[in-house]
């Protein structure tokens, strides 16, 4: 993508109905906003998701101000931009996007604000799984191979080819995927003026390191236990990708669709119920950024351990800061290090690299 025009010279259509809100209203979730004066400093990136925001502040650290919308704990499913937001779209230089359809909202979004920057698509390149592809016939074992791109048998290349219209949107919870997320993001803000792109690749390369070491992790804690005894059950069917990545058994959600927003039925919660029983499943795991009632209940009807509260997992968002899911890494290694807890092993010592 070429350059964007200077700020000064574009054009903003709908700022004139957005003008009473005033400069100094801009108050937005994330890391940083635009001076309170309404004269933007350096650099100006908008990133949608926690996790996004998280890859982008990697990236760029102090050298560009980071707006992120959604804020820990929200869903990016039902997210409607406030009008202080669509001002900050408005000013951006780049917006940084997860795609594969995750932000319905938006298109509307940037029409809205008149936006005329650079728009950085995340799951550029990524295979996606369509939305039916999680075999929902429950205790099914999984795909045991390492990394077995099983979204989709017409695209032989790794992850690639798709139409991110129509697929799970969750594909960070591979770190793998993460890693061409993060590639994708860095070769966006490559192109826009004032980035600094030799500091930009070197963090590039240190956060791609970080992000390989954690995978291999992964891997190394979840294979300590036998493929067919990797079971979970989740709040939402959020983690289509690390489940693949790593061979685990999924044997069903509370929520039997990848959008927090739909709600199971009476038949759906019994056959989870019934599925927890017939295969030995022994824990449920609610998200931090969802209700824990109906996975408690559900625990408690089937007899097994609930994760709620501090030990709910990290699925469509990071957390508050100060909490273990607060960074994409600390998201992963919180989850990771539950889900074998609950089958009954430690995971393997973490590398330096993620320490800290």
């Amino acid at each position: 993508m070429s350059n964007p025009a200077p700020r000064s010279a574009r054009t903003l259509p709908t700022l004139a109905a957005l003008a009473t809100i005033g400069a100094g209203a801009l108050v937005l979730s994330g890391c940083a906003s635009p001076a309170a004066s309404g004269e933007a400093q350096g650099v100006q990136i908008v990133a949608t998701t926690t996790q996004v925001g998280d890859f982008v502040h990697e990236l760029v650290g102090d050298d560009a101000e980071v707006t992120q919308l959604l804020s820990p704990g929200q869903s990016a499913h039902s997210f409607d931009p406030s009008a202080a937001q669509l001002l900050a779209l408005a000013d951006a230089d780049a917006v940084v996007m997860n795609g594969a359809g995750l932000e319905s909202w938006l298109d509307d979004a940037l029409q809205a604000s008149g936006f005329d920057g650079v728009l950085i698509d995340a799951s550029t390149g990524i295979e996606l799984f369509a939305t039916d592809d999680h075999d929902h016939d429950h205790g099914d074992e999984a795909a045991t191979d390492d990394h077995a791109d099983s979204a989709t048998e017409a695209a032989p290349d790794d992850h690639h080819g798709h139409d991110h219209g129509a697929g799970n949107p969750h594909i960070w919870t591979d770190p793998e995927l993460a890693e061409d997320m993060v590639e994708n993001i860095a070769d966006g803000l490559a192109g826009l003026q004032g980035v600094d792109t030799a500091a930009l690749d070197a963090a590039e390369t240190a956060y791609l390191a970080r992000l390989h070491d954690l995978d291999a992790w992964i891997e190394q804690s979840v294979d300590q236990v036998p493929a067919a005894e990797r079971l979970l059950v989740t709040n939402h069917d959020a983690f289509t990708y690390y489940v693949d990545a790593y061979g685990l058994v999924f044997v069903g959600s509370v929520i039997p669709s990848f959008d927090d927003n739909a709600e199971p039925s009476a038949a759906e919660i019994d056959e989870l119920v019934a599925a927890i029983t017939a295969t030995g499943t022994k824990a449920v795991f609610s998200e931090a950024s969802l209700s824990p009632k109906a996975a408690e209940a559900i625990a408690r009807e089937a007899g097994v351990t609930v994760y709620s509260g501090p030990d709910a997992l990290y699925g469509d968002s990071l957390g508050e800061a100060g909490t273990e899911g607060a960074t994409y890494l600390g998201s992963q290694i919180h989850n990771t290090r539950l889900i074998v807890e609950s089958w009954g092993v430690e995971p393997s010592t973490l590398p330096a690299s993620l320490q800290g």
